[in-house]
């Protein structure tokens, strides 16, 4: 705020060039976001937030309002992507919801769908299916009014995994034909920001997780069809990516013990492990219990054994 001469404050004029400034710090957050997790960039993200806020009360063109809310929206939905992340459930969902509000206000409805999207992950990652089907079905309805073929792939690859959580299998592999469909519709035009994540790599990931999905709650033979699109993916994420390289790692691990390969598994989930290790992720902790469950389903053994142990001392630490 900047003071009159009566000194009484005024509200700050906001320009094109504020929201460039904040277009461009939620960039590299986010960067921050996939390389290094969510526990890196949190706090940061908070004096965004409030920075955010007093543009919010500026004075606003009208022709740059749109944008503006669609910055800040996008504020909020990396913030609660980040508190999520670190395991804040409840905080994760208040800053989607705040992000949704400006999202709508905006008329954006690319960005809508990317934000029920993500809270639905956040349902999903919890086991909570039903809210997260509900959410994925609300982004669906978004994503249509927008005409994005992308953020409907996203939307149907993550109900695919929705599915696979639930056993259904023909449900999930019906969506995940219908994510492989929206993609290749969604042509080479450039993503938006929020959705520039989701390229023919996390096509593969998502592939190869739900397929590994259904090795554990259908038929462990789906396990073996998740190994080349899992590997596919681990191939193509570059540090840049690391979190969802490491994620990706746990369950090709998961499927080399699925199949009885735990040798494999101890290989392939020790990388995972210290790759895991420079993240600031609750959520790699999470992931590493269905690699316990399966290295467990296959009886002792020494390799077996010594990944139990890894993925123990890994979760110490947080644990105390």
């Amino acid at each position: 705020m900047a003071a009159s001469t009566d000194e009484e404050p005024r509200p700050v004029r906001v320009d094109a060039g504020a929201i460039d400034d904040l277009e461009a710090a939620v960039g590299t957050f986010r960067a921050l976001d996939y390389r290094l997790g969510g526990g890196y960039c949190r706090d940061a993200l908070r004096v965004l937030k409030v920075s955010g806020r007093l543009l919010r009360r500026g004075m606003v063109p009208e022709q740059l309002r749109a944008r503006l809310c669609t910055a800040l929206a996008d504020t909020h939905n990396l913030l609660g992507w980040t508190e999520f992340d670190a395991g804040n459930a409840r905080a994760a969902r208040h800053r989607f919801e705040r992000a949704l509000e400006l999202a709508t206000e905006a008329g954006n409805d690319d960005l809508v769908a990317n934000i029920c999207y993500r809270l639905g992950r956040l349902h999903l990652h919890y086991h909570a299916v039903g809210p997260a089907m509900a959410e994925f079905a609300r982004g669906q309805e978004a994503a249509r009014r927008s005409g994005s073929a992308l953020a409907l792939a996203i939307l149907a690859a993550n109900q695919a995994w929705a599915f696979a959580l639930c056993g259904a299998a023909d449900e999930a592999m019906a969506n995940l034909g219908r994510a492989s469909e929206e993609f290749a519709n969604a042509g080479d035009a450039p993503p938006p920001p929020w959705a520039a994540f989701f390229g023919a790599t996390d096509l593969a990931a998502m592939t190869g997780t739900v397929r590994t999905e259904l090795a554990r709650t259908v038929d462990v033979r789906h396990g073996a069809r998740a190994i080349p699109e899992l590997t596919r993916a681990i191939e193509a994420y570059g540090p840049e990516m690391a979190r969802s390289r490491s994620f990706t790692m746990i369950w090709l691990a998961v499927c080399h013990a699925l199949l009885g390969d735990v040798d494999e598994a101890g290989r392939v989930g020790a990388e995972a492990i210290e790759l895991a290790r420079g993240l600031r992720s609750a959520r790699a902790r999470d992931r590493l219990w269905p690699l316990d469950e399966a290295v467990r389903r296959q009886g002792p053994s020494p390799p077996g054994k010594e990944l139990l142990e890894r993925i123990g001392r890994f979760r110490a630490p947080q644990a105390s």
